[in-house]
């Protein structure tokens, strides 16, 4: 990043497609080349977007179609459900547990920003456990790292022009390079919080099915059509929702004060128009949705009008 408030879009790889395997193993969606859709960087994740949802109880356990498990029926085992707007994790009332997150000080010595990074990540994850258990949808581990490496499950890496961090769904691995992170955000906590928020938001998306039904969707070979560039930008504004869902929850206890979450969502709102990532408008708004909705319902980009994800 210059220095300009501009927020360069972190990588997002999709999984493998099972029925259209690509050349790069797993890759996401607009993932493999950011260049050519700097897709799914770092999507807004502290203040994902804005679609206010009214949560309302969910009664019971959710199969991993959503329904009702039948009275006296041992719950399924969790799995992904490959559906977008119907998917589990974005039904009614499927919300995330608060959680305080004790962090280390941030600092520029790799291997403690490493830790700041990876005891953040242990915190997303107790964050997102009673939303995924809700939906009966698997809670994957994601990795941390902080070194770039030539290749992954995603292929050959971005450059620090194309993004700041991505994550890989081959590996489920956030890559967060210290040199990119600390040129980007310097010291900032709220801007790393946002960051790494909004990757983890990806590993969701891919713990969930998520990432895999909009990867089965895409029609050219590098997502570059308008109908691939609009699911690319669905999938990054719902990665900043659920970054902005996951630090509310955090938000005012431990190490992430209220002023500090909050300066965490405004840092959504740091960027540029992108026909990938959306308006700098639209990612604010998501962000914000998932701030203020408490809600994964508040998160559900694929039900929203493509005026909303523009």
């Amino acid at each position: 990043m210059t220095g300009t408030d501009e927020v360069p879009r972190p990588f997002t790889p999709f999984p493998p497609r099972p029925e259209r395997p690509r050349n790069t193993g797993a890759a996401v969606v607009g993932l493999l080349l950011v260049a050519a859709l700097t897709a799914a960087g770092m999507a807004m994740a502290g203040g994902p977007r804005t679609v206010d949802g009214q949560a309302l109880a969910v009664p019971g356990a959710l199969t991993s179609e959503g329904a009702k498990a039948p009275a006296g029926k041992a719950k399924p085992a969790p799995k992904e459900v490959r559906e977008l707007e119907t998917n589990p994790l974005l039904a009614e009332g499927v919300a995330l547990g608060a959680v305080t997150c004790r962090l280390p000080p941030i600092s520029r010595d790799p291997a403690k920003l490493e830790a700041y990074y990876k005891t953040f990540a242990a915190c997303l994850a107790d964050a997102w456990k009673p939303a995924l258990e809700q939906a009966n949808e698997p809670a994957l581990t994601a990795t941390v790292q902080v070194t770039l490496p030539e290749t992954s499950a995603c292929g050959k890496a971005p450059s620090e022009n194309e993004a700041v961090a991505y994550y890989c769904g081959g590996d489920t691995t956030i890559y967060a390079p210290t040199e990119w992170m600390l040129s980007d955000a310097g010291l900032e906590r709220s801007r790393h919080l946002a960051t790494m928020a909004h990757e983890y938001g990806h590993h969701v998306q891919r713990s969930s099915g998520i990432l895999s039904a909009a990867a089965e969707k895409m029609s050219s070979p590098d997502e570059d059509s308008p109908a691939d560039k609009e699911l690319v930008r669905r999938i990054e504004l719902q990665a900043n929702c659920f970054g902005a869902l996951a630090i509310a929850a955090a938000a005012g206890r431990g190490s992430i004060s209220n002023s500090l979450a909050n300066a965490a969502l405004a840092d959504y709102g740091r960027t540029d128009d992108s026909d990938t990532h959306g308006s700098r408008r639209n990612q604010l708004k998501w962000a914000k949705a998932g701030f203020s909705g408490k809600a994964t319902s508040s998160c559900n980009t694929w039900a929203a009008p493509a005026s909303e994800v523009k």
